[in-house]
């Protein structure tokens, strides 16, 4: 089972859905929100992404809709492909689906025994497996620190070196085991799901892949056209936050002579848009997302 979609609603309220307009679902999945924008266009198109083969079995049948198998780091190239471009807006829900997380032998969660993978497309080379067996630990280090925001990523990572010196780690049983002395008592889920984050990000590539997407929407959405983007935790959200603000990673202002900030987008909401007590009641999946709307400068 697909996740229900977070935050439907104000994802579609964001778009400001044109009927006949042009639209980008980014993370197809099970397609909620793809089902929720069809519902609003007329004589509209929708052309959804998802690197997931799985996905596929989802697609609906509906001449106004195209799904692709890639990653959405190639947006451009598709949407020029498919003759669908510039389009009136964009949606992106990031992160990893209750699906995928469901699925024991795609590595995702730690409450499954299975083969260290973490691939979301299964066509990819590198794997969770590779890492653990292969990075310095230097490299763990960074992945750690990085993407786990574990303070103690030197300890996790040199216990790793150690341990895999004596034969290969293969399933994420093993990595548990071997890590569990590290992890706090009492928080050793929140341990182990910033472990499996970090190596998740760095298997996916998800942080560059995420900054080359957000830096193609400058070209693929009219003037006026809407950039929706969901996001589960920091590391999403400040590059986000920053793009849209600055329309750069870095957050860095650039202003004309008149103290006017020069940026390809407009902000909609000054402040991440979350998740309702009515929602956050039947959709855990929710309390951490940040919801950011965008608007592409007409003048730009």
């Amino acid at each position: 089972m697909y996740h229900n979609p977070v935050m439907l609603k104000e994802c579609i309220d964001g778009l400001a859905i044109d009927p006949a307009g042009t639209y980008v679902d980014l993370t197809f999945g099970g397609g909620g929100h793809s089902r929720a924008i069809l519902d609003r266009l007329s004589t509209g198109r929708l052309i959804a992404f998802d690197q997931d083969s799985d996905a596929l079995s989802n697609a609906p049948d509906d001449p106004r809709f195209t799904l692709i198998n890639q990653n959405f780091r190639y947006l451009v190239n598709f949407l020029r492909l498919y003759k669908a471009f510039p389009v009136d807006g964009v949606l992106a829900d990031l992160g990893i689906s209750s699906y995928q997380i469901d699925q024991a032998e795609r590595g995702f969660s730690t409450r499954f025994d299975a083969e260290l993978d973490l691939r979301m497309d299964r066509k990819s080379g590198l794997t969770a497996r590779q890492i653990i067996n292969h990075y310095t630990t230097d490299e763990l280090i960074r992945i750690f620190r990085h993407y786990g925001e574990l303070p103690n990523a030197y300890r996790i990572a040199m216990k790793i070196a150690d341990i895999r010196g004596a034969g290969e780690i293969v399933t994420t049983t093993q990595l548990k085991d071997i890590l569990q002395p590290l992890a706090e008592r009492g928080r050793e889920n929140k341990f182990f799901a910033r472990v499996f984050q970090a190596l998740r990000i760095e298997v996916n590539a998800e942080l560059e892949v995420l900054k080359e997407m957000l830096t193609q929407t400058i070209k693929v959405l009219k003037p006026g056209g809407r950039l929706v983007v969901l996001t589960y935790h920091s590391l999403e959200d400040r590059p986000v936050k920053n793009f849209i603000k600055t329309g750069n990673f870095e957050g860095i202002e650039n202003k004309d002579f008149f103290g006017n900030l020069i940026a390809p987008f407009r902000p909609v909401n000054r402040k991440p848009i979350v998740a309702g007590e009515e929602e956050l009641a039947i959709n855990n999946r929710a309390r951490s997302a940040k919801l950011r709307v965008a608007e592409r400068n007409r003048d730009e």
